[in-house]
C-alpha cells in the first residue's frame, strides 16, 4: 500500500520541476548564444542544428523535470507508469520534429546551394519532413505498446484504394519529382512551353511547378502537363545564349566598312552593357539581298535570357547614331506607286478585251484549218 501524500514529497518534487525548467531556460539562453556564433559561418547546417536543439531543449528539460517530480511523489504503479509512458512519447514527438526540421532545412540548403533560388524545390523538403514524421509517429506507437503490423497492413491495403482515387495527384507528385531528379528543369531556370508560356521557374512543388513571368504574373502548371510537353530551357546547357540581331544597309554601302564599324560597336556593348559577355568577339554574317539594301545578322552574347533586352536596346540605339556619324546608309523599304489616268484606264481596257477576243479567236481558226479525216486518209 502507498503511503500518504506529504508537504515534504511536494516540495521535492516542486523543486525539481524549478530545476528542471531553470535548466532548461539556461540552455536556451546558451543556445541562443551559440546559434549567434553559428550565424557568422559560412556553413548554414550549424545553424540549423542549434535551431533544432532549441526546439527540442524546453521539452527535454520539462520532461526531465515533470519526470524526476513523479519519482519524488508516492503514485501507484500504474499511474506511474502513465506518467513515464506520457513523458517518453513528449520526448518522441519533440525528438521527431526536431529531426524533421533538421534533416528538412538540411535538403532545403542543398537544393538552394544547387539552383541559388529562394523558395527551390520544395517538392523534396515536403517528402523528406512527411517521411521524418511519418517514422516518429510508427516509434511512438510501438513504445507505447501498440504494435504497428496491423496499421502497417491497413496502410498498404488502402493506400491501393487512395492510389486509384488520387491518379491526377500521385502523377503530378511524380512528374515533380521525375524533373528534379533528371534536373531537365530547375528552380532559377527560364523555360518557354510549345503553348507559348515563358518564364523563370520559382519552384517545384508536390503538384504544381510555378512560372513567373517578365511581367510579374504567375504560370501554374501541373507536373504531369511539364513533363509531357514539349519545352525549351534557355539555361541548358548553359545559362549564356547568343542573340542574333537582323540589320540592313543600303547598296551603297562599303561591307568591309560596314563590318568593322559594327564590331567595334558590338564590342563596346559588350563591355559596357550589364548582362554583356565582355570576352566574346561579335560576329556580323551578311546573308541576303533584299528590296531595299543588304541583310546581315549581328551575334552577341548574354549572360542569360532577361539580358537580352537591355543589350539590343543599347546596342541598336549606339549602331544608329554610328551609322549617322559614318554616313552609312540604313535602307527605308519603298513601293513604286503608278497612278493611270482615266483614259488612260479605258484604252487599257480596249487592249484587254481585244487581247481576250484574239485569245479566243485562236482555237476556232486551229479548227478551221485542221485536215478532214478523208484527207488525212488520202
Amino acid at each position: 500500500m502507498n503511503r500518504a501524500l506529504t508537504w515534504h514529497d511536494l516540495l521535492i518534487a516542486g523543486a525539481a520541476v524549478v530545476v528542471g525548467l531553470g535548466a532548461g531556460l539556461l540552455l536556451r539562453l546558451a543556445l541562443r548564444w551559440l546559434g549567434e556564433r553559428a550565424t557568422r559561418t559560412r556553413w548554414g547546417g550549424d545553424d540549423i542544428i542549434v535551431g533544432a536543439l532549441r526546439l527540442i531543449a524546453p521539452w527535454g528539460a520539462f520532461a526531465l523535470a515533470a519526470s524526476a517530480g513523479a519519482a519524488a511523489l508516492p503514485l501507484t504503479p500504474t499511474v506511474g507508469h502513465n506518467v513515464n509512458q506520457t513523458l517518453v512519447a513528449l520526448l518522441i514527438l519533440a525528438a521527431t520534429f526536431a529531426a524533421a526540421r533538421v534533416i528538412a532545412d538540411l535538403v532545403q540548403s542543398v537544393t538552394l546551394s544547387r539552383s541559388a533560388v529562394a523558395g527551390s524545390a520544395t517538392i523534396f523538403v515536403n517528402i523528406t519532413r512527411v517521411t521524418v514524421l511519418a517514422i516518429g509517429v510508427l516509434v511512438l506507437l510501438q513504445t507505447l505498446g501498440i504494435s504497428i503490423a496491423p496499421l502497417l497492413t491497413a496502410l498498404g491495403v488502402g493506400g491501393l484504394a487512395v492510389a486509384l482515387a488520387m491518379q491526377d495527384t500521385l502523377a503530378n507528385l511524380f512528374a515533380g519529382v521525375h524533373i528534379l531528379v533528371s534536373k531537365t528543369v530547375q528552380p532559377g531556370d527560364y523555360i518557354r512551353l510549345s503553348s507559348g508560356e515563358d518564364g523563370y521557374v520559382v519552384d517545384i512543388n508536390w503538384r504544381n511547378t510555378v512560372v513567373r513571368q517578365l511581367s510579374d504574373n504567375l504560370v501554374i502548371i501541373p507536373n504531369s502537363k511539364l513533363a509531357s510537353t514539349i519545352m525549351t530551357n534557355y539555361h541548358r546547357p548553359e545559362q549564356q545564349m547568343s542573340l542574333l540581331i537582323q540589320v540592313a544597309v543600303g547598296y551603297g554601302s562599303d561591307l568591309d566598312q560596314v563590318e568593322r564599324v559594327t564590331k567595334e560597336v558590338a564590342g563596346k556593348i559588350m563591355s559596357e552593357v550589364a548582362g554583356g559577355v565582355p570576352d566574346h568577339e561579335p560576329l556580323v554574317r551578311f546573308h541576303t539581298f533584299t528590296e531595299a539594301g543588304i541583310g546581315f545578322t549581328v551575334i552577341l552574347r548574354a549572360l542569360e535570357f532577361g539580358d537580352q533586352y537591355l543589350i539590343k536596346h543599347e546596342f541598336i540605339k549606339a549602331l544608329y547614331g554610328r551609322y549617322r556619324a559614318d554616313g552609312i546608309e540604313i535602307p527605308v523599304p519603298g513601293r513604286t506607286v503608278v497612278i493611270r489616268r482615266a483614259e488612260d484606264t479605258a484604252a487599257l481596257a480596249e487592249d484587254t478585251a481585244a487581247l481576250a477576243e484574239d485569245a479566243a479567236a485562236i482555237p476556232r481558226q486551229r479548227r478551221e484549218h485542221a485536215p478532214t479525216r478523208q484527207e488525212q486518209k488520202g
